[in-house]
């Protein structure tokens, strides 16, 4: 690849990079851009992760993009079927030769001289360097390569196989083995059943605190009539729709009411569990529901295999490992041929590229976020940041529609720069960006840029208000500083 100098660049080429790309060429066909990929494929957390049962946790016409139809029967997708949606979408929009693979971005300064971004990136055959007027990061917010390692007591001891999820071997035998899982987060709760379905002698997946779970059906029993009378589009958008009413307003209720939605939630599983099972300890989590992410299980997979006594669920801590397993904090044993750590991912912010402007650093964690999208004091860079409680592909499409008319609006008043300028009066006191309690974000609490409490400084759960704010909402809003640039040098 040659040096560019393009009107947008972005940066990641998942979800967020590719909704960012098409969003340009459907409402800004003048403006010139590229896509610049560190991995050496497409499909961003699609392609990276590889383990067992790999899926979507939410439903597919939320996830899917709203321009091109989910018409896969499946709501709750397997990884590889979301990866050939997304790679499909790049095909036929026409995105393919716009994206440049194996270019990790490692260092982008802002010029006022000159009114652009001057991007440096390292490739197999060296340093390369671009620039643009704009850059949009669509680098999602956690680490690619490496995930959450847990220095467990012992662990050194341990003569069989440990392995990461988010670093699975291709050729990891899985049948007629013991697995012992640890974790209780998302990718916990879709090994289990996904391993056992896979042969596996037995599983046992070992938490120290429960997660909320919650089974769906694995097909929207709504879809097949949907797309019997309806065209595709239309079918989609439909689904789309009653899902996003659902998901939205399930979630607020059980925010007010958190007594009653966790009531619900532990009766269901109780339902689908046996007679007598005991869901306290192993699904009654301390916090309140969304307090962090729901898991999703469809058709309740996990509750089969619990019942069908091919996995099982342990609620305590590690003491040390063994050398065949470990043994837990009240005396008990577990042997297993494999251990999986599912202990999380590492959050990272903004792709971990060193920003500076006029030759200042930018520090991220002292920011705070305009509309959940521009760092104060930051021109022209826009990042896209998804939803902590529903679909990432909801906010991904509002960031990039709202990017394209902010673009636009730069174009029709001749402006070449536009800066968020934070009043802490007007935006209130300041808030945590993201509000969930889980592991991965507090362990990335010192990273993270801050919101405040008023508008357009909030970043609010809620796809329903910030489809009306975003979508309508002019720039004249006394937060954005338009500017005019002197003339190239």
């Amino acid at each position: 690849m040659e040096p560019c100098d393009v009107d947008v660049l972005i940066i990641g080429a998942g979800i967020a990079g590719i909704d960012m790309a098409y969003r340009l060429t459907e409402s800004l066909p003048d403006h010139t851009f590229a896509i610049l990929e560190a991995r050496a494929a497409t499909g961003g957390t699609w392609d990276t992760f590889r383990y067992p049962g790999i899926r979507s946790d939410s439903d597919m016409y939320t996830l899917a993009f709203p321009f091109r139809p989910w018409t896969h029967p499946d709501a709750i997708a397997s990884g590889g079927a979301i990866l050939d949606y997304l790679r499909a979408t790049i095909r036929d929009s026409g995105l393919t030769d716009r994206i440049h693979l194996n270019q990790r971005v490692t260092s982008a300064s802002w010029s006022s001289a000159t009114a652009r971004w001057t991007v440096h990136t390292d490739t197999p055959d060296g340093p390369l360097t671009h620039t643009a007027r704009f850059l949009y990061l669509a680098t999602g917010y956690f680490d690619h390569d490496h995930g959450h390692e847990v220095d467990f007591p012992g662990q050194e001891r341990f003569t069989g196989t440990r392995v990461h999820p988010q670093h699975w071997p291709d050729d990891l035998p899985i049948e007629g083995r013991r697995f012992l899982v640890i974790g209780s987060g998302a990718t916990a709760v879709t090994l289990v059943p996904a391993l056992v379905d896979r042969g596996a002698a037995h599983v046992t997946m070992l938490q120290r605190s429960p997660t909320y779970v919650v089974s769906r059906p694995a097909a929207d029993p709504l879809a097949g009539a949907a797309f019997r009378v309806l065209p595709p589009q239309w079918a989609h958008r439909a689904l789309r729709a009653k899902n996003i009413g659902v998901n939205v307003l399930s979630y607020q209720a059980a925010r007010r009411f958190p007594g009653a939605a966790r009531s619900l939630i532990t009766k269901g599983v109780a339902r689908a569990l046996p007679t007598g099972y005991a869901v306290d300890p192993h699904f009654t989590p301390r916090y309140d529901p969304w307090d962090e992410r729901l898991c999703l299980v469809p058709d309740g997979d996990l509750f089969t295999a619990i019942s069908d006594g091919r996995a099982e669920v342990v609620t305590d801590t590690i003491a040390t490992f063994t050398e065949t397993g470990v043994r837990t904090s009240s005396g008990r044993d577990i042997d297993a041929d494999v251990i999986v750590t599912a202990t999380g991912l590492e959050l990272i912010v903004a792709g971990q590229i060193a920003a500076e402007v006029d030759g200042i650093p930018v520090d991220v964690h002292a920011g705070h976020v305009y509309r959940g999208l521009m760092l104060d004091g930051v021109p022209n860079m826009a990042w896209c940041v998804g939803y902590t409680n529903n679909s990432w592909t909801l906010r991904a499409d509002l960031a990039a529609t709202w990017t394209c008319r902010l673009l636009a609006h730069l174009r029709a008043r001749g402006y070449e720069r536009v800066t968020p300028r934070y009043d802490p009066g007007a935006a209130g006191a300041s808030r945590p960006l993201m509000g969930l309690s889980a592991g991965y974000v507090q362990r990335a609490a010192h990273l993270l840029p801050s919101q405040g409490s008023n508008d357009p400084w909030v970043l609010r759960q809620n796809y329903l208000r910030e489809a009306w704010t975003l979508g309508r909402a002019g720039f004249d809003d006394n937060a954005l500083e338009f500017a005019t640039a002197p003339p190239h040098s």
